[in-house]
């Protein structure tokens, strides 16, 4: 089996930048669920998005809990790196393509990343009572804002908590009608 330099610089490009995407969100999503600006997670996410964020910041307001200039860089930065990965592979850019591309790219971003969530959650409530580390208050504050409006639906099952299973089922619903 031989490499290709095209096929591993966009991978490397494509990984780096889902990386960074993934932190973006997750500030975004944390500023929405309102979690503690004090947690060291909470910190090192500002810490790694504001060179980025607040300079768009003092010119974007934010749209109620929403960081509109978080939003903003977090699709500038999935359009930047499709940009990037087309232009590797040798083809010409359509502006028009990669910006519906980015859109559905950072929504299947955010139904996956919603979706390891939840099954992080649920691997917590089984064996992670005495974790203490500081992600752990996160993952739930993250994942209640999904998981508590099915609860509020779903009968109790004696203990059972069967929202998980049926937002990931959702999730999953979405994922395949969308075509993502």
């Amino acid at each position: 089996m031989t490499g290709s330099p095209t096929n591993a610089f966009a991978f490397l490009v494509q990984t780096l930048v889902h990386l960074y995407l993934v932190v973006i969100l997750l500030r975004i999503l944390l500023e929405v669920t309102r979690a503690d600006f004090y947690n060291p997670v909470v910190q090192v996410l500002v810490r790694l998005t504001d060179p980025l964020v607040r300079p768009l910041a003092k010119i974007i307001p934010n749209m109620g809990r929403i960081n509109s200039a978080a939003v903003v860089v977090l699709y500038l930065v999935q359009l930047l790196g499709l940009f990037v990965v087309v232009v590797i592979s040798g083809r010409t850019p359509d502006p028009l393509v990669l910006s519906l591309l980015a859109v559905r790219e950072l929504l299947r971003l955010l139904l996956t990343l919603y979706m390891i969530l939840i099954i992080i959650g649920v691997i917590l409530s089984w064996v992670g009572h005495n974790v203490r580390h500081p992600i752990v208050p996160l993952i739930f504050q993250l994942t209640d804002p999904v998981l508590a409006p099915i609860r509020r639906v779903l009968p109790s099952l004696g203990g059972f908590d069967l929202s998980p299973l049926v937002a990931i089922i959702g999730i999953q619903f979405l994922i395949i009608l969308l075509g993502l």
